[in-house]
């Protein structure tokens, strides 16, 4: 007999692979997949573009379209430099609380979703049950789309996705979309006492940068939106959060590289913004080019991420309030994969253990009693999938 392991085993198994963004998640893969399969659960792998990262996706029960899908992420935040009071990659508890990376953010959810996944495989579901893990979430939710694209191809389509990033188990059902760029002035070095006969990288940025902190005064002063009020702040924010060039202090900057990132409110879209942005940006390039053609802005689109949308009469909303009794209204403003799965035509809520705030922070933790409550609810779940 296999032995069908705890949620919190495998929460302990999960933590144990440091699978931070920049390194593989195949080991971790390879365990769940092996895992899977010991109780007869067949798996999918799909790979990133270096082959160095996968996804991993699985279906149980009857081969019929209209199932859910437990969707999570594998990836997870550096511990570098923070002060742990215990092995980041360990599970440890203390005083009512699993200490570990991603044990909220989010592999607390990955390990109650594995669990649910056997135990329906083993128990019977009317109803199917999907398990989708993928990579690439914290460095701008790149994994998700050809993971569910994949997905798609290979197994029957579900109606529904619950997303379980940390949301202390109530059903977040909108959230702002974003789209980030990473750009690269390169200008052309003279003589700062020359500086009219170059052109400074620094100095060529800093307009992009002053336009973004006057897009975010006036979206800050528009009247929000009914959907818009709901968030926190209520409009659409541009953000630059690292800035690096220059050689020395007498030489116009040769080089100057920082980051656009922008969160979309509701009903602003993200190719629009991203177009304005682009307009920007080659307005300026050609100011440059005017002093010398050879210089340039490179700009490259590093993430793009949809909002999720609430929908009306929602089957993964109805379906989560159904299970946990909570009918508040809830949005967050930071990006998940939940929109990704809606724009793929899946209805999709949020909804997890744990606190948002613990997420990325030195000694990240779930509480117990939420970790619990996760398990309650896919237990739950398992019961309405019986039929």
């Amino acid at each position: 007999m296999v032995a069908r392991l705890t949620p919190l085993e495998i929460m302990e198994r999960l933590v144990g692979f440091p699978t931070v963004s920049r390194d593989s998640n195949l080991p971790l893969v390879e365990w769940v997949e092996e895992y899977l399969a010991s109780h007869g659960i067949e798996s999918h792998r799909h790979y990133d573009e270096t082959g160095d990262k996968a996804a991993i996706f699985a279906h149980v029960g009857p081969w019929v379209a209209g199932g859910v899908v437990l969707s999570g992420h594998t990836d997870v935040v550096p511990v570098d430099g923070q002060p742990w009071a215990s092995d980041p990659f360990a599970v440890v508890e203390r005083d009512g609380k699993y200490y570990g990376r991603g044990c909220c953010d989010m592999k607390g959810f990955d390990a109650l979703a594995i669990w649910a996944l056997v135990e329906a495989h083993h128990s019977g579901v009317a109803r199917p049950l999907q398990l989708a893990l993928s990579y690439d979430e914290e460095v701008g939710c790149l994994g998700a789309p050809p993971m569910i694209e994949r997905m798609l191809e290979v197994l029957p389509r579900a109606e529904l996705a619950i997303i379980g990033e940390p949301s202390m188990m109530q059903a977040v059902t909108g959230h702002k979309g974003g789209i980030g760029y990473n750009v690269h002035v390169v200008g052309y070095e003279v003589h700062s006492s020359l500086m009219h006969t170059g052109v400074n990288a620094i100095m060529a940025a800093a307009p992009l940068i002053d336009w973004a902190n006057a897009r975010n005064a006036e979206n800050r002063a528009q009247p929000a939106t009914e959907l818009a009020a709901l968030f926190d702040p209520p409009w659409t924010t541009l953000h630059v959060g690292q800035i690096s060039g220059g050689t020395a202090h007498n030489i116009t900057a040769k080089d100057c590289y920082f980051g656009m990132d922008m969160r979309m409110v509701p009903g602003e879209d993200a190719e629009d913004w991203g177009a304005r942005f682009e307009a920007e940006v080659r307005a300026a390039e050609a100011a440059m080019q005017a002093v010398r053609p050879e210089a340039r802005i490179d700009l490259r689109p590093r993430f793009r991420v949809p909002g999720l949308q609430p929908e009306e009469a929602g089957a993964a909303e109805g379906l989560v309030r159904q299970i946990t009794g909570d009918n508040g209204r809830h949005v967050v403003s930071y990006g998940t994969e939940a929109g990704q799965f809606q724009e793929a035509g899946y209805s999709a809520v949020i909804c997890g253990p744990g606190d948002i705030a613990q997420a990325h922070q030195p000694d990240e933790y779930i509480t117990v009693a939420q970790f619990e409550a996760g398990h309650a609810f896919m237990r739950a779940l398992l019961g309405r999938l019986a039929g």
